[in-house]
């Protein structure tokens, strides 16, 4: 579904407009709430709602509630907050990720398939240069792409 990634601002009060590209794509699916969480305080992750709460029944479905799920559930939970786009196209982001993520000024909002992430723009930069597709990280990819039903 999300795909590519556009630049953006976060202004004075936090609020983030969601690119005209994404929100078309969210106008098509009739979507205006949304959950806003993160698994690092790194960056956020603005998952339309209907697909968090995939998410949730999937996690509701697993067996007893082991340590990786509570983790999860406990760095979702202390990050997240459920909103609802403005007129404008607006969100407001969670302070908390406003800080620990540094979401204060000029943004990258990257598409990741069922949701969006918002990144401080020199950080990914930064984080990119670092990290560039390894030999092994190829292989892996490739794996994934040539398997039956992406296994």
């Amino acid at each position: 579904m999300f795909r590519g990634s556009h630049t953006a601002k976060v202004d004075e009060k936090g609020r983030l407009k969601l690119p005209a590209q994404f929100k078309e794509l969210l106008d098509v699916q009739h979507v205006t709430q949304f959950y806003i969480t993160s698994t690092s305080g790194n960056s956020a992750e603005i998952w339309p709602l209907p697909k968090w709460e995939e998410q949730e029944a999937l996690l509701a479905r697993s067996s007893r509630m082991n340590d990786a799920v509570a983790k999860y559930l406990n760095l979702t939970s202390y990050y997240g907050q459920q909103v609802e786009m403005d007129n404008q196209a607006r969100v407001l982001l969670p302070q908390v990720l406003r800080e620990t993520a540094k979401l204060d000024a000029e943004v990258k909002v990257m598409g990741k398939l069922d949701y969006l992430e918002v990144l401080n723009l020199a950080t990914l930069q930064e984080s990119l240069a670092a990290n560039t597709l390894t030999k092994e990280d190829r292989a892996v990819v490739d794996t994934v792409l040539s398997s039956p039903g992406g296994k």
